[in-house]
């Protein structure tokens, strides 16, 4: 049985995913084999909110060189963007980054 701090790898900090902070969108990095569903009760655990919507993405590795001849792919991984309820309060990691 997984727990939820398995399916919550860690958070998402780039320029687009602070911007979003003040609609209440979080985007974070799970498990690749996490539902929709399994997210948002993580999400709930974890952090206290209200969850109202969760999408998620699928990122494909991208194609890395290291020399002329060997190439490979960097590791493919599964995002979450999720939406908490307008009365739901802030998760606090994301605070002082704006």
């Amino acid at each position: 049985m997984k727990t939820a701090y398995d399916i919550i790898i860690r958070p998402i900090i780039t320029e687009q995913s602070m911007e979003d902070l003040d609609i209440k969108k979080y985007t974070f990095e799970v498990a690749k084999d996490a539902n929709k569903v399994e997210i948002k009760k993580a999400i709930e655990e974890i952090f206290d909110v209200t969850v109202i919507k969760v999408n998620t993405i699928n990122v494909r590795g991208k194609e890395k060189r290291t020399g002329a001849y060997p190439k490979g792919y960097s590791a493919t991984w599964k995002k979450a963007v999720v939406k908490l309820s307008a009365d739901s309060k802030n998760i606090e990691i994301f605070e002082g980054m704006v």
